[in-house]
């Protein structure tokens, strides 16, 4: 216990925000980067997005973004250091870690919880 490593199915990825210029030999891992680009930019992103009608976002891609047969592109593109896998992280054996953020924004006089609601 309090020893975090990172196991299981990865679902979530990131763009690398300074991603190489790799030349993409298949045609599957363009268009997923294309797809990415245009509706995550560098934001982090799922599987399960990417396998919604949207894509992902209903604002860009309206109901034409599902990406169909995907995994070998993402895969291509995490080797290539395009984009970057994060897996879950896990404490004890088939455990999950949850790790909660908050926005804040910094005042010369005092610090405001931008992020707090009552969600939270």
């Amino acid at each position: 216990r309090g020893y975090v490593v990172e196991d299981m199915e990865c679902s979530h990825y990131m763009k690398n925000f300074h991603a190489p210029h790799v030349p993409l030999r298949m045609q599957s891992s363009k268009k997923l980067l294309s797809h990415i680009n245009k509706t995550f930019g560098t934001l982090a992103f799922c599987r399960r997005w990417l396998e919604r009608e949207d894509g992902g976002s209903q604002t860009i891609n309206g109901d034409r973004g599902k990406q169909e047969k995907y995994m070998g592109a993402l895969k291509n593109l995490c080797d290539v250091g395009i984009v970057q896998a994060y897996p879950p992280l896990c404490d004890a054996k088939g455990c999950y870690t949850a790790q909660y953020e908050h926005t804040i924004v910094m005042k010369p006089t005092c610090k405001e919880v931008v992020s707090r609601g009552d969600d939270y």
